[in-house]
């Protein structure tokens, strides 16, 4: 265990989230809101909204996991969706996200969801993986990097929060080869 009391991520398990892991989820979120410019919003979550969102997920296939510390605790969260779910063509890619709680950041937890993430996508035969990151965000963007993502593309003063524009950053990593299915 750390000194906050986070334990390593290999004493963490990373599991399906089911719905008594929604109250946390929506607490890791709204302090991501809050207190960063990870997510591009104001607005707190509600449980109503996270259900809903956990739903829809599931109803496609697709993973929400969660990272758990051994005395249960939910120390992070991740999921994919489509990207640009109106246009077909990008049927075969999708957009991720991670949330870890505060307390649980640069411990490697985040590297673990994302790989756990990346399993998934192969087995759902996905070809690439985005990830939209606040360009500020160096620690996400480094842990990209660290599993193989690619910077494709910066894009300057695109969002504002607080009062302040920010910059996007997108990332890419292409999980096999050959000609589409």
């Amino acid at each position: 265990m750390s000194s906050t009391g986070t334990p390593p991520p290999c004493l963490a398990r990373i599991v399906p989230a089911a719905e008594r892991h929604l109250p946390a989820m929506v607490a890791i979120f709204n302090d991501i809101v809050a207190h960063t410019d990870a997510v591009y919003t104001e607005v707190p979550d509600t449980l109503e909204q996270r259900a809903e969102w956990h739903a829809q997920r599931r109803a496609r296939g697709y993973p929400v996991l969660v990272a758990l510390a051994p005395d249960e605790a939910v120390l992070g969260f991740a999921s994919f969706q489509d990207f640009r779910p109106a246009w077909p063509g990008f049927r075969h890619s999708i957009e991720h996200s991670v949330h870890l709680r505060a307390d649980a950041r640069g411990r490697g937890l985040g590297g673990a969801l994302l790989a756990a993430l990346e399993e998934a996508a192969h087995g759902l035969r996905k070809r690439a993986m985005i990830a939209s990151i606040d360009g500020g965000n160096l620690r996400s963007i480094r842990m990209h990097e660290r599993r193989g993502f690619a910077r494709v593309a910066l894009m300057p003063r695109v969002a504002c929060k607080g009062g302040r524009w920010l910059d996007l950053v997108l990332m890419q990593k292409l999980l096999g080869e050959g000609p589409p299915p």
